[in-house]
């Protein structure tokens, strides 16, 4: 999209200001969100530390203080870089805090209060401003100082045994996912907090944390345990704990994923398949008794489907009922759907006109929402002093004190 048109499209979080204390994944992957739908975020970062880590992590970097893994996540941001240990930096942040709506950091929670992160610390500066603290265990229980990270989240929130074959290792999901869904989860938790504060003109500090979200993310499987004690393992073939036949299933040159969710589906993957005598046979005529024989219809259907491609079958079924491919990485971003849709563009860098890169999967009015390049360290420091009153004697001293 070009910058007349996000003009004209007029984003939602436009006027917001956003100071964040970030790094790795949960903390750069909420506010990006919010930097994506318009929203000035500003990453505070330490000059002397190398600012965000992940701008040192490889294997592949974008010149010095930048990497794919740091672009990733930090789309349509800005960075000021602040040392928020010394007077004069405690100083800058809050000026700077006099004039935005929020700060959000993902540290560890021990440490919004040593740094001067919380409403108690900031509400002096501005009153109306919104502290939101995504951290690994929380702020206010004897974890408060632990460091934590998604892999841990998902080991003991029980994901690692719901996840892969039966009989195998425990496995975690592919993907950072809690680093994800807790990153979003901030992120609403943060506009949703902003909302009440234009309202009442009152801030507030607002806590997510990783073990949290994960824990609730085990949704109907918990609620099955808690209320019946049933525990919810592994199943073959990735199928799902009830709803049969939803599973992958061989075809003649790899895999297929059927979901057949509802009665309805299995009638209609019946049809295609043509075959009225499994229909009918009695230990699969009801969602039940296909879950109760689920080891015996596996193989019966894996011999239908291994009769041609998955291609053939999707040209078949695709419409008809949820059904997909099993793609490696290569195939996912190469296929030509998220091409034509624009979810895969190029978003140019100054050390490399071709990046490309996953857009917002959020559209306005049709359009996808703008993307510029991740700040470099420090790129707006001076700028936003400025901004602040500082003259540029006054930039340069803090400059050559390390202050920024």
């Amino acid at each position: 999209m070009s910058e007349a048109a996000a003009v004209a499209l007029g984003l939602p979080l436009q006027g917001i200001r956003i100071l964040t204390f970030e790094a790795f994944g949960a903390g750069p992957f909420g506010s990006m969100y919010l930097a994506d739908l318009g929203a000035e975020v500003i990453k505070i970062e330490n000059r002397a530390q190398g600012g965000d880590a992940t701008r040192g992590m490889g294997p592949y970097f974008l010149g010095e203080h930048d990497s794919h893994f740091f672009q990733t996540f930090n789309f349509n941001k800005r960075s000021v870089c602040l040392d928020l240990k010394t007077a004069e930096g405690q100083q800058a942040f809050k000026r700077l805090v006099a004039r935005s709506d929020a700060v959000l950091n993902n540290l560890r929670g021990d440490q919004p209060d040593k740094l001067g992160l919380t409403y108690a610390a900031l509400r002096e500066s501005n009153p109306r401003i919104v502290c939101a603290h995504l951290s690994a265990y929380g702020r206010d229980n004897e974890r408060r100082a632990w460091p934590g990270y998604d892999y841990l989240m998902q080991a003991e929130a029980g994901f690692l045994h719901v996840t892969g074959e039966p009989g195998s290792p425990p496995a975690r999901m592919g993907l950072s996912i809690i680093d994800f869904m807790t990153g979003i989860t901030t992120a609403l938790a943060l506009v949703s907090s902003l909302l009440g504060s234009a309202r009442t003109g009152v801030g507030r500090d607002v806590d997510v944390s990783l073990f949290d979200v994960a824990l609730h993310q085990l949704s109907y499987p918990g609620s099955w345990y808690l209320n019946e004690k049933l525990v919810t393992g592994r199943s073959p073939r990735s199928a799902h704990p009830t709803a049969t036949p939803v599973q992958l299933f061989r075809t003649a040159d790899g895999w297929i994923f059927i979901m057949c969710m509802t009665e309805k589906f299995w009638q209609e993957l019946m049809r295609v398949l043509g075959q009225p005598p499994l229909a009918s046979d009695p230990r699969f005529t009801t969602m039940p008794l296909r879950r109760e024989h689920r080891d015996e219809l596996t193989p019966l259907l894996d011999e239908i489907f291994s009769g041609d491609t998955t291609a053939r079958w999707l040209q078949r079924l695709q419409g008809v009922l949820p059904a997909a491919p099993v793609n490696d990485m290569a195939q996912a971003l190469d296929n030509p759907f998220p091409l034509a849709t624009g979810m895969v563009r190029r978003t140019p860098h100054p050390l490399r006109d071709d990046f490309r890169a996953l857009a917002n999967p959020i559209k306005l009015d049709g359009q996808r929402l703008p993307s510029r390049s991740g700040p470099a360290l420090g790129a707006d420091t001076d700028a936003v002093l400025a901004e602040l009153g500082y003259d540029a004697n006054e930039i340069a001293q803090l400059r050559e004190r390390g202050i920024t």
